[in-house]
């Protein structure tokens, strides 16, 4: 019999081999593929395998989840998925001093376009950080979704540097046109990448904050790229 499994957090080729290793070890399992593109793995055995088998045997970074993105308990039943807002916890709070800072380091002297300038700065010098502490892990699952990292796995190696160095530039108010543009560029690549991922329904982590923390791909990865991009455009324009 044929049985097709949602799991989220494969982001990697070898994430896909451990996958297909440990499920192709329970009894009664004549094979195993998995796609890595959609999350999914197919077991085909003699007989059903039990959900709670399977959810011991998978590494604890992978998760059972149904088509709408819901966890499922080792007993197989559905659980209360996280909120998104739970999830994205941590995405709010950095977003959140980063604002609050903007605003603090330009409330004597108040200037729109200086307070979105540091803004920016603070985003890319504060995300980079969390991308090059695992440089690696990154790169792994910025090319799942990023459009030039899939086809030239080194940009997601010299990603978060670029970032840094943006971070930099905009944060001395140095050529600071061309980083706005660059800024376009590089945001506008990458949020290709997730309108696609969003729209397919795909279940796999976002990059934004690397490796060290687990966030899943959510509306909230398009809107701060968005927000970037609006702040960069009007910065251009203005």
């Amino acid at each position: 019999m044929k049985s097709i499994l949602q799991i989220s957090g494969m982001t990697c080729e070898g994430c896909k081999s451990s996958v297909e290793n440990k499920l192709s070890s329970l009894d009664g399992v004549d094979n195993v593929k998995v796609d890595l593109g959609r999350g999914q793995a197919v077991i085909y055995s003699k007989n059903p395998v039990s959900l709670s088998l399977i959810k011991e045997t998978l590494p604890p970074k992978f998760s059972l989840i149904n088509e709408e993105g819901v966890n499922l308990d080792i007993n197989g039943d559905l659980t209360v998925k996280e909120s998104k807002i739970k999830q994205l916890k941590p995405l709010f709070i950095i977003l959140g001093y980063i604002f609050i800072a903007s605003i603090l380091l330009n409330y004597k002297n108040w200037n729109s376009s200086n307070a979105m300038l540091d803004f920016m700065g603070l985003f890319y010098i504060i995300f980079s950080f969390f991308k090059i502490l695992d440089v690696k892990g990154f790169s792994m699952s910025f090319r799942m979704y990023d459009p030039l990292a899939k086809q030239a796995p080194i940009y997601g190696y010299i990603y978060p540097f670029i970032e840094v160095i943006l971070g930099m530039m905009f944060l001395i108010r140095f050529e600071v046109n061309i980083a706005l543009i660059l800024t376009v560029i590089v945001l506008g690549i990458t949020t290709i990448g997730v309108t696609q991922t969003l729209i397919k329904k795909r279940s796999i982590k976002c990059a934004c904050l690397g490796t060290t923390l687990n966030l899943p791909m959510t509306e909230a990865t398009f809107i701060e790229n968005a927000l970037m991009i609006i702040m960069a455009f009007s910065l251009i324009f203005s």
